[in-house]
């Protein structure tokens, strides 16, 4: 596995820590705007875009607040929530639909879920577990193999995954808006064994990076990062202290991509699946959990982004509806994204309690 992190971030502003030694002062107009919630209804979800073949429906509700979501090795779906567990969801009569929910796990702070090798792992905000998975489904006693993770601060949202090369990733965002932080593996994503053993920062600089993956073909790391609150609307106009945009340009990494500020990436998965057509191959799909501090509004859908050797070249919305009325209402705020054995698409809404599967016909 080649060792590049490739990132596709958020906002096309810089991220600009304050020193303790430093004056920064700045004119900054920004806004604290938030589409009303509503419910997620049948006609409501009939009215959302997808391109033509495909299809949005409701998989599971009633859920609470879903997020980050895994498939075991059995094709059941274990979903963390934020009320402080994961569920599990199976379909026992082979209709398509969970017609099963059982809590398997209640841990504080649950968040992100990963399976390796018939065992299930878990990750809060300061502690990684992990646990046989049964025949029926069911999670093992918990083994905590790591429990001194940073403070989670504003994002305490850990997320995890396994890399082509068999070491779990432990994604830690910043504890602030823009500060400097007090421990080295805060805005970093760190690499370890299996076990836990032999933890390293992969790579660091990232303010919070909650969804990434592995490009199927290249094996390189991309991830979508958020960039900070409080920039203004699109983009920060300000130079840098104590050096100009050039100067500050050659000690940073450029992303590969950028996206409509504020827009709250949340998820990344790349589609291996045989259900869609063959253009959406080695695609990567991204779930916007959609913003408060922008006007107008922006987030509340999936993109798709195409890749042309390894690289990402041209991103387009793959479902959108979500935001509606002008974007002053809502009914969905996006969180995970899991593929399916039969190769559709699970996601998650963490507001409406509600799962949707995308399928094409």
């Amino acid at each position: 596995m080649k060792k590049a992190l490739l990132f596709l971030l958020l906002s096309t502003s810089i991220i600009m820590a304050q020193k303790k030694d430093s004056l920064i002062s700045e004119n900054i107009t920004g806004h604290i705007y938030k589409p009303k919630m509503v419910g997620a209804t049948e006609e409501r979800i009939s009215q959302l875009q997808l391109p033509q073949g495909f299809k949005i429906e409701k998989f599971a509700d009633n859920l609470g607040e879903p997020r980050m979501m895994a498939v075991s090795p059995q094709g059941n779906i274990y979903v963390s929530r934020r009320e402080g567990d994961v569920v599990m969801l199976k379909d026992t009569n082979d209709d398509g639909k969970p017609d099963h929910q059982q809590t398997v796990v209640t841990k504080e702070g649950a968040h992100g879920v990963a399976f390796h090798e018939d065992m299930f792992y878990l990750v809060t905000v300061n502690d990684v577990f992990r646990a046989q998975l049964k025949e029926d489904g069911t999670i093992g006693e918990l083994e905590k193999i790591i429990g001194n993770l940073p403070d989670g601060g504003q994002h305490p949202n850990r997320t995890i995954g396994f890399g082509p090369d068999g070491m779990l990733y432990i994604s830690i965002g910043s504890t602030c808006n823009a500060c400097d932080e007090t421990r080295e593996e805060n805005a970093t994503i760190v690499r370890t064994n299996a076990d836990g053993s032999n933890r390293t920062i992969f790579a660091s600089g990232l303010r919070n990076t909650i969804g990434f993956d592995w490009h199927p073909e290249t094996g390189e790391l991309f991830g979508m990062d958020s960039g900070i609150d409080w920039l203004g609307d699109d983009e920060q106009t300000d130079e840098p202290p104590k050096m100009t945009w050039k100067e500050y340009a050659q000690k940073a990494t450029e992303p590969e991509m950028l996206f409509t500020a504020h827009s709250a990436p949340m998820n990344l998965k790349f589609y291996r699946g045989k259900m869609f057509p063959s253009e959406y191959k080695n695609t990567a799909l991204v779930t916007f959990r959609g913003s408060w501090n922008r006007r107008p509004a922006s987030g509340h859908k999936i993109m798709k982004v195409t890749f042309e050797n390894g690289k990402p070249v041209k991103a387009e919305d793959f479902v959108k509806g979500f935001l509606m009325e002008e974007g002053t209402s809502r009914f969905a705020r996006l969180a995970g994204l899991v593929e399916l054995p039969d190769g559709s698409l699970l996601v998650s809404d963490d507001t409406n309690g509600v799962i949707y599967r995308v399928s094409y016909n």
